[in-house]
């Protein structure tokens, strides 16, 4: 750690000249939206809003320079022809942007192949998207009807084609609930929980090919929310491509033929193969992004070339995306930053941290780029989780008890981390929302995060936790010491360096503390099989939500929530898996989740987003350390309409998605 401080020593005079990307008064856009999102049953009176068509006049569209040579040679019809006959029609003059020009590769890096899903995250094509201002706004979808948060109308824009050219319709979406989410093979838990409202599922209608509705009996004020998601609920599938790998519409020896070749075990592990969406490995599905994956894994470098058929224009006529294609080149985690500070990315965040940000800094004017620095939108740089599911069962005990949780939060010194690591930029601060979101509750970020060490060893003693070894070090119940190893996923070395600090803090405690970092997919499945038994990771993912985003990462919804993979299992399954809950607190969190997806005003969701908030301050199942800190983004000098400052955060950014990367261009387009 002391290396990694001297590394940084001018930083704090560099920050002091750089744009504070995130602090409040830098990000207006989030701050200026109205209580009542756009698309949503949002008015305390019950009232459903509507999604209008966009205004906009439709231009006359001009043809794409790299696919001029496809359209003269037949290969393409023209552009007129590709585009809806409704397209959507961006207004980059009014975000405050420049119309662009169309040309270029767009080159980023990444670790690992399972990274190919930043590029559904980046593109942010959704029925439905979020805007800056966290409005809900037609996207794929032409218009939405919502009336009382029960019956949602989905208009398709007519002439929307697939990225293969054929007809993306009504049948897609009926193929997908008919075939997909009801079909006990592909789904055996059933429909996503996006999907059900108090626990049933929605009648399905194709109104005409353009139409299609959903009825539920109950309010689901979570279902748009969740198909404008970072990581959606696709409601939709190519049903013209995927009908081949299903056993009810596939011929029985070409089907057979094709598992075979797959070397997979049946045609249920060849259709989801196939049909992934969210992370595109499958060059040959058909998709309505802006860019279409056309390499096969595995590989060391993944091209995306431009759908041809994509559904956005600018005024002047451009079909979007401006960038001809994006790569992806894979490479060693901890060589992105020198890669990108030598110049082989044009725009880089991911991989990036905050100790990389004064050696990003220095090669700006060697190599061409600007190192910025936007908000991070989570509750917590970095969080400790208990795991309430540990398989160990004294530590899971000791784990459930809120009096260890809150000793452990009372007794991490976080200014110390914050002036030592962060040089004082970042925010001193339970696991909570940020002072963006109009949820915020300043007491509640400072619930048990005040540095307090007689009170924290008073709260272990009274926990039954005062017998101790002679060295000090306190003892288990079961007489063990209480030596606490807490598990990273070691794509971060700050997290290393932060636990060093609280080791150094928890010793006053009589507590030992050890760091174990693994690969991302050994860390995840550790702690979902309850071997372990405390983790260190990034704080929930959105922390500027409003009353109409849904609760979900503040009850358990998921097996992926590392305080109780177990207990999110058993709700994301149904019941079917996982472990029952067993704790009252973590009960009443899910019941309020419930609640908030039968609320049929805005009044009541935040009624159920103050009382979750409350519940998981007081409780500590996340003990956060420090939120507000700084990501830093590498953007080449080339490349236009990238803004200065914004929120780096999955939700409900989804990084750089919401500020629309299809827009972003080379001034000197041609030369990419």
């Amino acid at each position: 750690m002391r290396a990694l401080s001297a590394a940084l020593a001018g930083l704090a005079f560099i920050l002091a000249a750089a744009p504070q990307s995130g602090r409040a008064a830098e990000t207006p856009s989030l701050m200026e939206r109205s209580e009542a999102p756009a698309m949503a049953a949002a008015t305390d009176d019950g009232g459903a809003g509507g999604a209008p068509a966009s205004t906009l006049p439709v231009p006359v569209p001009v043809e794409t320079p790299a696919l001029a040579e496809a359209v003269s040679a037949g290969r393409l019809p023209p552009v007129a022809e590709r585009l809806p006959k409704a397209p959507r029609v961006v207004d980059l003059a009014a975000m405050g942007r420049e119309t662009g020009q169309q040309g270029g590769t767009w080159r980023m890096l990444m670790g690992d192949q399972r990274d190919l899903r930043f590029m559904t995250v980046f593109s942010y094509t959704r029925l439905v998207t979020f805007d800056e201002k966290l409005n809900l706004v037609p996207d794929i979808l032409q218009s939405l009807d919502n009336q009382d948060d029960k019956v949602f109308t989905l208009h398709l824009r007519p002439g929307h084609r697939w990225s293969d050219g054929q007809p993306f319709t009504a049948e897609d979406f009926r193929y997908y609930w008919e075939n997909v989410a009801n079909d006990p093979k592909l789904s055996p838990s059933g429909p996503n929980l996006a999907l059900l409202a108090n626990g049933k599922p929605p009648t399905f209608e194709v109104l005409d090919p353009e139409t299609v509705r959903y009825t539920w009996a109950d309010p689901n004020p979570g279902f748009i929310p969740a198909i404008a998601a970072a990581q959606p609920v696709f409601i939709f599938m190519p049903a013209h491509y995927l009908k081949q790998f299903h056993q009810k519409f596939a011929d029985k020896d070409a089907l057979a033929a094709a598992v075979k070749a797959a070397k997979v075990s049946g045609w249920v592990s060849l259709h989801e193969r196939k049909s992934r969406q969210y992370r595109p490995e499958n060059p040959d599905l058909p998709t309505l992004d802006p860019w279409r994956n056309t390499t096969h894994p595995p590989a060391e470098q993944f091209r995306f070339e431009r759908n041809p058929y994509f559904h956005r224009v600018d005024t002047a006529g451009h079909q979007l995306p401006y960038f001809d294609a994006v790569t992806m080149t894979l490479g060693t985690p901890n060589l992105i930053p020198a890669k990108t500070a030598a110049g082989d990315s044009d725009l880089q965040a991911r991989y990036l941290n905050f100790e990389d940000y004064t050696f990003l800094k220095a090669g700006e004017t060697v190599h061409g780029y600007e190192a910025r620095l936007w908000e991070d939108g989570i509750g917590a740089f970095a969080a400790l989780f208990p795991n309430l599911n540990a398989r160990d069962a004294v530590w899971r005990a000791v784990n459930r008890d809120v009096r260890f949780r809150r000793a452990l939060s009372l007794g991490i010194n976080r200014r110390d981390i914050n002036h030592v690591i962060f040089f004082g930029l970042a925010r001193e601060s339970a696991d909570t929302v940020l002072p963006q979101s109009p949820l915020y509750s300043k007491a509640l970020a400072q619930d048990f995060a005040d540095y307090d060490v007689a009170k924290a060893n008073a709260l272990l003693d009274e926990a039954g936790l005062d017998k101790r070894d002679t060295d000090g070090t306190r003892l288990l119940p079961d007489g063990r010491r209480m030596e606490i190893t807490v598990e990273t996923s070691g794509e971060n070395q700050l997290y290393t360096d932060i636990m060093e600090l609280v080791s150094s803090d928890w010793a006053k405690l009589g507590i030992r503390t050890f760091v174990h970092p693994s690969h991302l997919d050994i860390f995840r499945q550790r702690i979902a099989s309850g071997d372990t038994v405390m983790a260190m990771d990034r704080g929930m993912d959105n922390a500027v939500p409003t009353a109409e985003f849904e609760p979900n990462a503040l009850a358990p919804t998921q097996d992926s929530q590392y305080q109780w993979p177990g207990f999110g299992l058993f709700v994301q399954s149904s019941g079917h898996e996982g472990q029952k809950i067993d704790m009252p607190e973590v009960q009443r969190l899910e019941d309020l989740w419930r609640d908030w997806r039968h609320a049929d005003k805005v009044s009541a969701q935040r009624a159920v987003w103050t009382e979750m908030l409350r519940l998981n301050a007081d409780q500590v199942f996340a003990i956060g350390i420090v939120n507000g800190t700084r990501q830093p983004v590498v953007v080449s000098k080339r490349m236009h309409n990238v803004p200065g400052t914004g929120l780096w955060a999955f939700q409900p950014s989804s990084y750089f998605g919401l500020y629309m990367p299809d827009t972003f261009f080379y001034a000197d387009a041609g030369k990419g």
